[in-house]
């Protein structure tokens, strides 16, 4: 591989993200170890190639796009390194699924402590993205269980990095976009369980404030939370939806605990509602219109309404943690236009305010999110975090129209920002530059002074870098 001319010879493939509202062509390479990797690294150097890391493409933007450049596919770099079922620590090469990593560790009682909405997403790319997921609020994002990291740097160093050690990179290549070097091994802290189960107990709540007001009273009782909203819902029922409070369920209080935390008792079905889960994107996609969608939120809300308050059902941790997986390809559900995501983050005394605000535009402007997903997050030490003491949105946007959608983003992004607010990369297609700054400040001056120390050529970049001016060029 080291002889070989990447401008000359590399396969040429057409990559998009998640979302598939964007594509971009690339030479593309897929290592099967570091030590195939590291002369890859060196010669795109060499050939002053800029490059672009890729896991399994689970990020919904361009964060994983390299228009002209060469796409370094990691999923080949999978193995774990070493488990310890006494500790909860695991080593694991950047290209380990979050799937890869709970069916080798469940049986004996550890899950992932941070895992987000789908269990397809790399190790590597949570840590350049420092997941989230609906228990924020109380431990964080998945780089505060990150012990340790390998950072390999465009000029071949290898470098160990941890919260002691080098600790100023550490936090900033949790969370930096892939874009100061390329993790090549991950020790991890898992969480340990008594089961495979969790207690849920969903309640309904009519109007944004009332979903505030039990957010708050849930927080300290619960070990995740989430809210799905109505974005269509106006007037007193602007907001409304429904919350999902989960929690651990000791083995004291399962029949068979053990037998809990078996594989097999954890896989997600193969029908819902009598349909085989990989036709349901098909069914959805003849549902791809504002009515449609407007009649299945009113329907599930009203569903919500008539659950009686405290009634509780035991779910497994892969059934409760990866909604997004009980539909396969749910994505080409959007058809070929795809879809954007647009989370924002606001502080917790704004949230009542701004968050009604964005929902109203959507409304006004004619583009009604069909998924509103709520949840909220504490603060962390990560240069580039995107958490805030508040709370989050997430809306998902048909992209057939996408200078419309633009526009409404200019609108929300205005009022995120006089609020203080942040943005989430893994998702982003519709931030501009000069709003990460503001939303940054100083931070983002420190991280690109760290860029220009490790990677002063600003080889290591991607689509998303050069639409944020994150990749040190200007």
């Amino acid at each position: 591989m080291a002889a070989t001319s990447f401008r000359a010879r590399a396969d040429w493939r057409v990559l998009d993200g998640f979302g598939r509202a964007v594509q971009a062509a690339s030479r593309a390479v897929a290592p099967a170890s570091v030590e195939e990797l590291v002369p890859i690294v060196a010669r795109a150097r060499q050939e002053q190639l800029p490059i672009t890391m890729r896991g399994s493409g689970r990020s919904y933007g361009d964060a994983s796009l390299a228009s002209g450049g060469l796409a370094i596919d990691l999923r080949g770099l999978n193995r774990i390194l070493s488990w310890d079922p006494s500790s909860g620590v695991v080593e694991a090469e950047p290209g380990l699924t979050i799937e890869g990593l709970w069916r080798h560790t469940l049986g004996d009682g550890f899950w992932p402590a941070v895992v987000p909405g789908t269990m397809f997403p790399t190790l590597g790319g949570c840590v350049a993205m420092n997941i989230h997921g609906k228990n924020n609020f109380s431990v964080g994002p998945f780089g505060e269980h990150v012990l340790e990291l390998e950072l390999l740097t465009v000029d071949g160093r290898r470098l160990r990095l941890s919260p002691t050690e080098n600790s100023e990179l550490f936090y900033a290549t949790i969370g930096g976009a892939g874009l100061l070097g390329i993790v090549t091994r991950i020790k991890l802290k898992l969480k340990k369980v008594e089961s495979g189960l969790l207690r849920v107990e969903p309640m309904a709540a009519r109007s944004f404030g009332e979903m505030v007001d039990l957010f708050e009273a849930r927080l300290p009782k619960s070990d995740y939370l989430v809210g799905w909203i109505d974005c269509f819902a106006r007037g007193a029922g602007l907001g409304r939806g429904e919350i999902h409070q989960a929690n651990y369920v000791p083995a004291g209080e399962v029949e068979d605990a053990k037998g809990s935390l078996a594989i097999d008792r954890q896989i997600l079905p193969p029908t819902i509602l009598g349909f085989p889960r990989q036709h349901i994107w098909k069914v959805l996609k003849l549902t791809n219109n504002d009515i449609s969608w407007q009649m299945l939120n009113t329907v599930k809300y009203l569903m919500a309404r008539v659950k009686p308050r405290g009634s509780t059902y035991l779910q497994s941790h892969v059934a409760f943690a990866f909604l997004l997986d009980y539909v396969p390809n749910w994505r080409l559900s959007y058809g070929r236009a795809g879809f954007v995501q647009y989370q924002l983050f606001v502080p917790e005394e704004s949230a009542p305010r701004v968050i009604p605000e964005v929902l109203k535009l959507c409304q006004e402007r004619g583009l009604v999110s069909y998924l509103g997903v709520f949840k909220r997050h504490r603060v962390d030490k990560f240069l580039l975090s995107h958490a805030v003491d508040g709370y989050s949105l997430a809306l998902d946007f048909s992209a057939r129209d996408l200078p419309k959608l633009n526009s409404l983003a200019r609108e929300m992004t205005a009022r995120v920002l006089d609020s203080g607010g942040k943005f989430y990369l893994a998702k982003d297609l519709l931030l501009q530059a000069d709003e990460l700054a503001r939303a940054y400040g100083d931070r983002l001056a420190r991280f690109s002074a760290i860029k220009q120390q490790l990677d002063p050529e600003g080889l290591l970049t991607s689509d998303l870098a050069k639409r944020l001016r994150l990749d040190g060029k200007r």
